[in-house]
Parts: C-alpha cells; structure tokens; sequence
C-alpha cells in the first residue's frame, strides 16, 4: 500500500503513472519469470513476493539478498511487478490507470503459473506487502490459489480494512464494508485449506491500523479499526514492536520471520553477503496525469556514474554505463562495484531529469527499477530541490535519526511513522548535499532547476 509518490493518493484509492488509457483499454504485459530451470523437487519452495499499493517489485530488493544470503537459489526467487499497482477508487467502476482487485488477481493467477513452470515445482510460497496481502487471499479464495500455494505471508495488509465506514473510502477495497473485503471475511476464520498462512503485523505503529481516521483524511473521526486491524483470524499472527507499515514486510526483523515460517527454522543470518561484482539490471517505468504505472518506458536514457561517497561529485565525466531503452524499458544489465556508490540518471520525455544517489549495492539484482521524480507546485521557483525517500519504510520522528542537508525536512509528522519523503527547497549554487537515516549516509550533489533537474536521495534501508 505504501505509495511512494502521493501517500494521500494511496488512500483515496491511489494514483499511478505512464500510459493515459484506461486499464481496460490497454494489454497488460505480464511478468516474464527466468527461463526454465531444472526441476528440483526437494528443498523449501519457490516465493513470489508480491508488492503493495503503488508500488514496484523493486522494494523487495533486500528480502531477496536476505534469502539469498541463507542459501535461497537465485532462481528460486520472483517479484512480480504489476502493471498497474493503485488500487480504484471504487472497486466496482472503472478508472484510468487503476486496477480492481479481480485486475491484480488474474495477474498473480498467471504469473503464479509462470513461476510453477519455470521452477518445475507443484507450489509456491506468497510474500505480500499491504495491498499485495489483499490480491494474494482474493487468489487463495476466489482464484483457485490454494491449490498452488504451501505459505502465505501478508505484512502490513488490512485485513479488516483501513475503515469500516460507510462514509469514508465508500466502494475502495481498503474498506471492511465494502463488499470486497465482506467477501474474504465472511467465513468463520480467515484460513485457507492447505496454505500455511501468516500475518506480520505492528504494535501501534502501522499508520493503516489506526483508530483515528487522520491518515485517511478525516482526523478525529473514528475508523472502526484498531491497532490489530492487519490480523488475520485463526492464522499465526506476529507482531513486531515499533515497525511502522512498510516496515512490516521490509525490515531484518520481518524477513526474519518470514524465512523460518518458510523453512521452518531460524535464518542463519540477517546481514547480506556482499558480491563483488554484482550485475544489476532493471525498467524504466513513468508518469500520466499525476499517477505511476509499472509499464515499461521507451526511448528512455539512463546514465550511471560512480561518485565519491563523501560527496557525490563524479569520478569521471563518463558514464559508467549509458543506454536507451526499448520497448521492455530494461536499462542493463551493469556490472557494478560491490563498494561503489553511484548516481543514476534518467532521462524521458514529459519529465524532470531525475538524478537518483543511491548506497553501494550489495548484490546482483534485476528489480532496480527506475521511476521519473515529478516536480511538486512550487518548486518552479527554487533553485535546486533535493528530496530524500524510504521506500521501504517511513521517517519515524524519535524512532529514526534522519536529516537532510543537516536539517529535519518540513512536512515529516510526529507520532506514528506516516511520511516516506522529505524534500528541501536549496539555492542554485552546486554543493554537496548530505541525506541521512541512521547508520545509512548518501551524498548528493545539486542540480539546477531552471535546467529541468531534480534530485532524490533513495536509501536502501
């Protein structure tokens, strides 16, 4: 559910990005997995973690090395990316750029079956974060899932909805009155015949298990949830202390329990084995009418420079790697440094040149997709604007250490975790710009803004 452009947009059904017609009036391209493997029938199963509201495969990046790191094959690992990640308004009526959950259902049934075939393996297991949690027990109930699937893990996912109202979110899936979420919770509990099922949820900190309705909208106004909201009935239920909604699925602490739910004991470690070389890869994905879409971008430039850490000046005024990308909107594969800290920039049409500093990769990945950064009213007038972004967590005011440019962004609230971005206003003037969170620093340089430049600061954790 985590939107990382808009979060008001997550809760108003959301909003998504690229192509302008409607969902049904478009193909969308399916997630091809890697190419057939071998069959190997013993062993935990094959996982498909499955991303949340406006969201890309990209955010499952560490659980992937995490699981890697414990001696998961590489191959035995798949994050769907789909097509269009933002829930509707209304369930039931047809939106621009938006998915039903029958949309997001029919796309995991397919790519689940992908996946079986490539693997040669009878069932997989489900990892899904927030919204992601909703499609996965829509296929389990109604999509003929639960012959397919050995565990289920939902993190973060409103299960008994973000409200039960019938004024607030009237229609939307994330409401427990609406007829989707009747439907899952109908029965006695929230099992599935066959499936191991799970749910990893926050004490009080999930901005979505809210008894005060301020995170959608309406503060002061009841939701008719609690804090216990992202339960799961009769299921094993975790709860971890202090982890805000994304975190839920992304943290250590929540890998972690899913890896032994899976393989039925403790990782042997949480920190990621460190590669080398590690090959990245990744799509292009962009913009229309305000919303992100995961469909590939053509004609789209990347650039990558490797930068001084300390800095984020340019090692050379040649890029590492350059490409313009095609009609599957991959920008690879690059053979990074292991060590190396780099500065992606990339380039499209309608678009600001987004300029992206990111920590060292540790590890090979081919989910290190790209998104354009629009620009927001009002930063016409700035010099330069520096944003810095979770997007696999929030800002946790007294939880978290995090400043930019030495300084606590506006805009970042108090309580529990609800922001995944700050942004500064800067002069012209190019100067290094530090973005800090915890243990994770990430140096950026500016770039003018009356030339079309942003800049975004992504940490990794």
């Amino acid at each position: 559910m985590g939107l990382r452009p808009t979060r008001r947009a997550l809760l108003a059904g959301a909003a998504s990005l690229v192509p302008t017609l409607a969902f049904a009036q478009q193909p969308v391209p399916a997630p091809q997995p890697p190419r057939r493997q071998p069959a190997d029938p013993a062993g935990p199963p094959p996982i498909v973690f499955v991303h949340g509201n406006g969201d890309t495969a990209a955010l499952w990046i560490n659980n992937l090395w995490r699981f890697e790191a414990n001696g998961y094959k590489r191959n035995q690992l798949f994050a769907i990316d789909l097509a269009y990640p933002l829930g509707r308004t209304d369930d039931s009526k047809p939106q621009p750029l938006r998915s039903s959950t029958a949309d997001q259902m029919k796309l995991l049934a397919d790519y689940v079956g992908q996946v079986r075939g490539t693997t040669r393996r009878r069932k997989v297991a489900l990892i899904a974060s927030s919204r992601g949690g909703n499609t996965v027990r829509n296929y389990l109930k109604n999509g003929g899932g639960s012959a397919f699937v050995s565990h289920a893990i939902l993190c973060g996912t409103p299960n008994k909805g973000i409200v039960i109202s019938d004024e607030m979110l009237v229609g939307s899936e994330f409401n427990g009155a609406s007829p989707f979420l009747k439907d899952l919770n109908g029965g006695a509990d929230d099992l599935i015949a066959g499936v191991d099922m799970m749910a990893i949820r926050s004490d009080k900190n999930d901005k979505y298990s809210q008894p005060d309705a301020r995170f959608v909208g309406f503060p002061g106004k009841p939701t008719g949830v609690g804090y216990d909201a992202s339960e799961l009935r009769g299921a094993k239920n975790l709860v971890i202390d202090g982890l805000d909604h994304r975190e839920t699925a992304f943290h250590k602490l929540a890998f972690a329990a899913q890896y032994e739910f899976i393989v039925g004991k403790p990782a042997g470690t949480l920190f990621i084995a460190q590669e080398q070389l590690p090959t990245l890869n990744g799509k292009a994905s962009g913009i229309a009418e305000g919303v992100y879409t995961n469909l590939p971008v053509t004609s789209a430039e990347i650039e990558i420079y490797e930068v001084d850490a300390r800095t984020g000046e340019r090692k050379s005024d040649r890029p590492a790697h350059r490409k313009l990308t095609g009609a599957d909107g991959l920008w690879g594969p690059f053979i990074a440094r292991g060590e190396a800290s780099y500065e992606f920039v990339l380039k499209m049409d309608g678009q600001p040149t987004t300029h992206i500093y990111r920590s060292p990769f540790l590890r090979s990945s081919d989910v290190v997709h790209l998104r354009p950064q629009p620009f927001a009213k009002g930063d016409e007038t700035a010099g330069a604007v520096t944003l810095m972004t979770r997007p696999r967590g929030y800002f946790g005011v007294g939880r978290d250490k995090f400043t930019l440019d030495g300084k606590v962004p506006p805009g970042i609230n108090d309580g529990v975790p609800g922001a995944a971005t700050g942004k500064l206003a800067l002069d012209a003037k190019p100067r290094t710009v530090l973005a800090v969170f915890n243990n994770e620093t990430i140096a950026t340089r500016t770039w003018p803004v009356k030339d079309n430049h942003v800049v975004v600061a992504e940490f990794m954790n």
